[in-house]
């Protein structure tokens, strides 16, 4: 059978499971087991046992179930309020006002959970009650809250750039790093869009009557110093060179835990159900890429990775090109997976296409990760869109008509880091010297 002939079969049948409810794991796995015995000699039954085994007590992957642990602790802790407690006085004459501390908080939030749903519950549950009492647009209240949550995937540390960095054997570390200068990009983008709406019309904004004084600033920032000693200790022990990221993430867990007691709002009750929440995320995580692994492997053997790297080098695809039909698929495909199962699902087939043009893999790991932000805030599959429908029991779709203008900043975002590349490279090459 032709290559074109295997891929399609095996894709058909990828399809076939995924719409009939089989897991992704368990999809990923069946299809690997049939390219396998369709479509090569090899042992089967072999194979699959040393790619489960041999993938199965990766150092790296150990960082995983670690920043989740630390993200669960936070979320059932009292340093989240805290955190919006005492951004407000800092935003409250800014453009656009409190808006801000929706974009503001997801970002920070983003940087000490990992996670794009956790942010976008955390803050949500804060502030769209407060924002709406005063008398917000809804609209902005929602769009600023599902666009900035979704920097939960790339701000570091990001449980999806560890992801791909298992799933494609980059360092960790250095994706972390490479996240930094794009995900403060996006971030201002995401201000500078609040700021333009509240000088365009005035009207939108609601006055604030609260008067904060230097001093109240002052006190109420406070509040902020614990995120920021766990966000200065995770990424810069990493950054520094003084722990790895599974290192930083045991740090993370500690000074989370610690500082969750010190706040007066933890239990034992809390901590449990935080371990059992990050063990079922954990395992879910790592049983994908299991199968991610044993299908990669698979097709290996069948010679298709290989034969379409030929392929598109034979064609002579210019890198935009190649680049604008990739962000095209990607958010496609975002539609109707989420940002783990998109990666696991293409990387084995997308990689040889990346470097038969010479695509730097560190690279394109950030912009794999934008676009699947996009797609966090696309329906009918946008999770953030799913937790904000649940937070305020909106339909689903006002929520994604809100986030829209944030999916064009994130595309925008994409067209920058295309153009300028030295965005994600610049601190890793300066890391490395």
């Amino acid at each position: 059978m032709s290559d074109p002939m295997i891929a399609v079969t095996l894709l058909t049948l990828l399809i076939a499971l995924l719409a009939s409810g089989v897991w992704v794991a368990i999809s990923l796995s069946l299809v690997g087991l049939a390219g396998l015995v369709l479509f090569s000699n090899a042992p089967s039954g072999l194979i699959l046992a040393t790619t489960f085994w041999g993938h199965s007590h990766s150092w790296a992957l150990t960082a995983l179930p670690l920043f989740i642990l630390m993200g669960e602790i936070l979320l059932r802790s009292r340093i989240s309020d805290d955190m919006f407690t005492g951004l407000v006085p800092w935003l409250s004459r800014a453009p656009g006002r409190l808006l801000h501390v929706n974009v503001f908080g997801c970002a920070i939030f983003a940087a000490v959970s990992g996670s794009s749903a956790a942010t976008a519950a955390t803050i949500g549950r804060m502030s769209v009650p407060e924002l709406t009492k005063r008398g917000y647009p809804e609209s902005l209240i929602l769009g600023t809250l599902a666009g900035s949550a979704t920097l939960g995937l790339l701000i570091p540390p990001s449980i999806i750039l560890i992801v791909y960095g298992v799933a494609t054997e980059q360092s960790i570390a250095r994706l972390f790093i490479a996240a930094i200068i794009p995900g403060m990009m996006i971030l201002t983008l995401f201000a500078c869009y609040v700021a333009v709406r509240a000088w365009a019309n005035p009207a939108l904004i609601p006055a604030i009557d609260e008067k904060f004084s230097f001093k109240e600033k002052i006190i109420a920032s406070r509040r902020l110093i614990p995120v920021a000693l766990l966000i200065g200790g995770v990424i810069g022990s990493i950054y520094g060179g003084l722990a790895s990221p599974t290192d930083a993430a045991a740090l993370g867990v500690v000074l989370a835990t610690l500082l969750a007691w010190v706040s007066g709002s933890f239990s034992w009750k809390l901590f449990r159900q935080a371990v059992m929440s990050a063990t079922r995320t954990s395992c879910m995580i790592a049983l994908i890429l299991l199968g991610a692994a044993f299908l990669s492997v698979s097709m290996g053997f069948t010679g298709l990775p290989r034969n379409l790297g030929a392929w598109i080098s034979e064609m002579n695809l210019s890198v935009p090109v190649l680049l604008f039909a990739l962000t095209i698929f990607f958010i496609v495909l975002g539609c109707f997976l989420d940002g783990i199962s998109v990666i696991v699902l293409t990387t084995s087939i997308i990689m040889p296409m990346i470097t038969a043009v010479g695509i730097d893999p560190l690279w394109f790991g950030i912009y794999l990760v934008i676009v699947v932000e996009m797609s966090q805030i696309t329906p009918p599959v946008g999770f953030n869109l799913f937790v904000i429908q649940g937070l305020t029991g909106i339909d689903i779709l006002r929520v994604a008509k809100a986030a829209f203008p944030f999916f064009l900043l994130l595309l925008l975002g994409v067209v920058l880091i295309c153009v300028f590349p030295q965005i994600v490279t610049f601190l890793p090459a300066y890391m490395s010297g």
